[in-house]
This record gives C-alpha cells, sequence and structure tokens, in this order.
C-alpha cells in the first residue's frame, strides 16, 4: 500500500525557509564567535561579581550601584596588576632557561642510556640507541629554537588579549551598572500576571544556577590553586634548585585551568609539573604524585560539596557539554559550558512540568465523564 503525502508550496518554502535561517544562523555565530566569546565572558563576570557589588550597595552612602560597581572594578584591575607584577617574570624566567636548558637535559638523558653498556652490548643496539640520542638531541634543539621564537612572536597576541581584558572588564562594568534596570523593563512588557510570574521563577532558577556555578566553580579553583601555590612554595625549602617566585605562577596556572571542568587541573598539574623539572626532577614527581592525590580528595569532596546544592547534572551529560563548548569555543566554551547545560536542565524540566500540569487539567473533565457513564458516584 502506498501512502502519498502532497504539501503545498507555501510549507515547502516555509520549511526550507527555516533550514536557511538556522544555517545562517549558525555561520554567523561561527563568524562571531570571539564577539560572543568576549560577550559570554562579560555576563559570567558580571554574575560572579553581581552579589558583592549588591552587598556593596547596600552599605555605600546613597547605595549608589555605580561607585559600587567602580569599587569592585578597582579591587579587580589591583589584582590584574599584581598578576602581571609577579607572574610573568617567573613565567618568563623558567620560558628561557628552559629553551637554554633543553639540549644538555637531552644530553644528560642520553648520558645515562649509555651507561646501560650490558644491556647494550648483550643485544648488540648500540648503534640504534647512538642515533636515537643524537635525533633526540637534534630535534630538541630545533624545538627549543621554535619554542623560543615563538614566544617572542606572540608578544603581539598578549596585546590582543589584553585588549580582549580591556573590553571584558568594560562590558562587565556596563550589565553590572544597567542590569537590573534592564531586567525591570523586560518584566514591564508582560501583560498576563501569571506568565510573568512563572518567567519571573524560571530565570530566577536560572540565574540561581549560572551564579551558583560560576561562585562555586571560582571556590574550587581558588582552593586548589592556593594549596599546589603551598606545595611549590615549600618545596623551594627542601630544594635549592627550585625557586620560591614559582609559587606564584603554579597559582595562576592551576587556577585559569581548574575552571574547565573534568579536563582543566590534569592540563594545569601537567604544566606546572614540566615547569619543575625544568630545575628539578625529583620535585617535579613530588608535585605529580601530590596533585594526583589532591584531585582525589577535590572530586570526591570538595568539588561535590559547593557544587552539588546548585547543579544535578550526570558524568555523560557534563562530558558532552565541556566537549562541545571546548570545540565550538575553546577554553572559555568549556567554562561556560557547565552552566549553559544547566540551565538547558531548568528549561526542559519547567517545560515538563508544564505539560504534565496541563494534561491533568484536561484529563479531569474526560475522568468526570467516564465516571458518570459507568454509574459511579
Amino acid at each position: 500500500m502506498k501512502v502519498r503525502i502532497e504539501i503545498d508550496t507555501k510549507t515547502f518554502v516555509r520549511f526550507w525557509l527555516v533550514v536557511i535561517g538556522f544555517a545562517f544562523a549558525i555561520f554567523g555565530m561561527y563568524l562571531a564567535r570571539t564577539a560572543l566569546i568576549i560577550v559570554g565572558a562579560s555576563a559570567f563576570l558580571a554574575l560572579a561579581l553581581n552579589a558583592p557589588v549588591n552587598a556593596l550597595a547596600k552599605r555605600i552612602p546613597g547605595k549608589s550601584r555605580i561607585l559600587a560597581t567602580a569599587v569592585a572594578f578597582l579591587a579587580i584591575v589591583g589584582f590584574l596588576g599584581l598578576f602581571l607584577f609577579y607572574v610573568i617574570p617567573p613565567i618568563t624566567q623558567q620560558t628561557l632557561r628552559f629553551v637554554d636548558q633543553a639540549p644538555q637535559m637531552v644530553q644528560s638523558v642520553s648520558s645515562q642510556w649509555a651507561g646501560l653498556g650490558d644491556l647494550v652490548d648483550r643485544y648488540n643496539i648500540q648503534p640504534e640507541v647512538d642515533a636515537a640520542a643524537e635525533s633526540i638531541r637534534e630535534n630538541a634543539s630545533r624545538w627549543a629554537t621554535d619554542f623560543g621564537t615563538s614566544v617572542i612572536t606572540g608578544i603581539g597576541s598578549v596585546f590582543s588579549a589584553l585588549a580582549a581584558v580591556f573590553l571584558v572588564l568594560v562590558i562587565t562594568f556596563l550589565m553590572l551598572v544597567e542590569g537590573p534596570s534592564w531586567v525591570k523593563r523586560i518584566w514591564t512588557l508582560y501583560e498576563d500576571p501569571h506568565k510573568m510570574k512563572l518567567h519571573q521563577k524560571l530565570a530566577t532558577r536560572m540565574h540561581h544556577v549560572v551564579s551558583g556555578y560560576v561562585v562555586g566553580q571560582l571556590s574550587v579553583s581558588g582552593i586548589g590553586a592556593l594549596t599546589s601555590g603551598l606545595v611549590v612554595y615549600i618545596m623551594s625549602f627542601f630544594f635549592a634548585e627550585v625557586p620560591a617566585n614559582l609559587a606564584l605562577p603554579t597559582i595562576a596556572i592551576t587556577f585559569i585551568f581548574a575552571l574547565i571542568p573534568m579536563f582543566g587541573s590534569t592540563i594545569a598539574g601537567v604544566l606546572v609539573s614540566l615547569l619543575l623539572v625544568v630545575n628539578s626532577l625529583p620535585a617535579a614527581i613530588i608535585f605529580a604524585i601530590f596533585f594526583v592525590v589532591y584531585q582525589q580528595i577535590e572530586n570526591n569532596f570538595i568539588s561535590p560539596a559547593i557544587q552539588s546544592k546548585y547543579l544535578e547534572l550526570t558524568p555523560l551529560t557534563v562530558l558532552v557539554a565541556v566537549t562541545i563548548g571546548l570545540y565550538l569555543f575553546g577554553l572559555i566554551g568549556g567554562i561556560i559550558s557547565i552552566p549553559i547545560a544547566g540551565c538547558i536542565k531548568v528549561l526542559v524540566e519547567e517545560y515538563l512540568a508544564h505539560t504534565k500540569e496541563t494534561r491533568k487539567k484536561h484529563d479531569k473533565p474526560m475522568a468526570k465523564l467516564a465516571k458518570k457513564l459507568t454509574g459511579e458516584s
């Protein structure tokens, strides 16, 4: 039996217009991904600062929100200034040291390989060992040179990043100042009080999820960063090769990368271990062991205790959200993917609850009619 489906021209045109519209929207988002990242970062920073700004505005004479926002931003600018002053020089120093010592490190490793004379002579693999050592030595010199060149040529990217940070701060400032007035204007557009209360409840839940996640993730990252920096600082007393000022880059690297769920802390641990390898191999091994142990404590106790009250997402949902965010928008996408998934979860739950309530209302008359027909009282 053949079924023939007829579609009129108007419906056909509307369908393809919708498809083309979605395609152009996705393409436009891809082209504007840098701007979207800046705006998204500003929005999340504004959510993180909203509670402190509200608290300051209540205590400042005149309850000026602009003055409270300015005070909060002075604190942020001061923190960024200290960050640049104390963190950048040690990282630069360690980078130059790595570039300078890379060939010698490979030479030392190859000498240790040569010390395994009995094993090499037994299997007659001395030519292969010499060739491998020479190849690694040449590649290390080339990699070190290329790395140094990349650092030098990347100065322009640093200025671009500083300009983006400045733009994020400006947009965040305006969001904090104008945000409450814009919210009030949006609610005045509603003519149905019931729908307005429903959407206000939904917006409050989503705001609670996003702001709670931002504050919670900052807290988890801050605890991990301070702990890692303290460990590196303590190791500087036991290992003379480890400089004490390496603790500040450790704090910065751990804090920034730990903001990325699931993958970020591992990347931070690897980067800090590589910084320590340049100075002391035993110190790097000790730090790697500490970081693995601490990650177990953080994943099982610290993070659930802080984040469980805001998000209730399964590990699969978190993994899928982070993967999509990283591939679409890079580092910032990985950071904002979890709260976006939390907001989608709130929307889905609200939709399902509303659908269930609507079905109950429609089912009641039918149930009454069924009872009458069956003669039930």
